[in-house]
């Protein structure tokens, strides 16, 4: 499992930086049920005329804030997006309600019926659905993918690895997953080898790793200019062509 520690120290300094300013339709708060009766908080960021809904997911010791900047950028290119409060968070981009009303932050593969619960959710907007994850939730989004293969159109994987004990389960679950896929990484030969392996595994037609020439840093921060200024934009123009090749 990758260290998160130094990580999070860094994003603590630099979450409130200046970011390019895109404004959401409609912003509202959302409340869902997980299948285990946990309370799960979300904020829906509702476009116009939206071509699919995009369903982001933090990274550990994070909250839905992360999406604060990302979100109404997708908003902007056509896309709606719920962003939620995972069970395993915390305050690195402000308050996680979720955790806030659980007596301490859960693991990470406890998280999953957190994702669960959005994609029910996702699906009552009846329009086609991405996954996305950042850092342990890139690597939950194979599992749930491969899970509902249905109802999963698209994944989008900032940062995926093998971070459970079971060091073959994301691999194992990217074999299930053909629906297009994009990955990337931090410009690190660990993470870039890591998001390669379980890429691989699967059998996806649509297949897409965006390997950072400059910039990059660890899950979906990476577009965040304020963490990554020499490769947010680039990034995003990979993420921006994969979503509109899928939808």
């Amino acid at each position: 499992m990758y260290s998160f520690r130094s990580m999070f120290a860094s994003a603590c300094l630099l979450a409130m930086s200046i970011s390019p300013v895109f404004a959401a339709d409609g912003v509202e708060q959302v409340t869902l049920k997980a299948a285990d009766g946990v309370v799960v908080h979300g904020v829906y960021y509702q476009a116009s005329h939206p071509k699919a809904l995009i369903l982001l997911f933090h990274q550990a010791g994070s909250s839905k804030g992360e999406y604060a900047a990302i979100a109404p950028r997708l908003v902007s290119a056509g896309y709606s997006a719920m962003a939620i409060d995972q069970r395993s968070g915390g305050e690195l981009f402000g308050t996680n309600e979720t955790v806030a009303g659980l007596p301490k932050s859960a693991g990470y593969l406890e998280a999953k019926p957190d994702l669960e619960a959005a994609l029910a959710w996702g699906e009552a907007q009846k329009l086609p659905i991405a996954i996305w994850g950042s850092s342990y939730s890139s690597s939950l989004v194979f599992v749930v993918a491969s899970e509902h293969p249905g109802q999963v159109k698209a994944v989008l994987a900032f940062s995926p690895g093998e971070y459970f004990d079971d060091k073959t389960m994301i691999g194992e679950a990217a074999k299930k997953v053909t629906v297009p896929v994009f990955v990337t990484s931090a410009n690190s030969l660990d993470e870039i080898n890591a998001a390669r392996g379980i890429l691989a595994a699967s059998p996806s037609t649509m297949k897409v790793q965006y390997i950072p020439k400059s910039g990059g840093v660890h899950g979906s921060s990476t577009l965040l200019p304020g963490r990554n200024q020499a490769g947010a934009e680039a990034n995003w123009s990979a993420v921006l062509q994969f979503l509109g090749k899928v939808f």
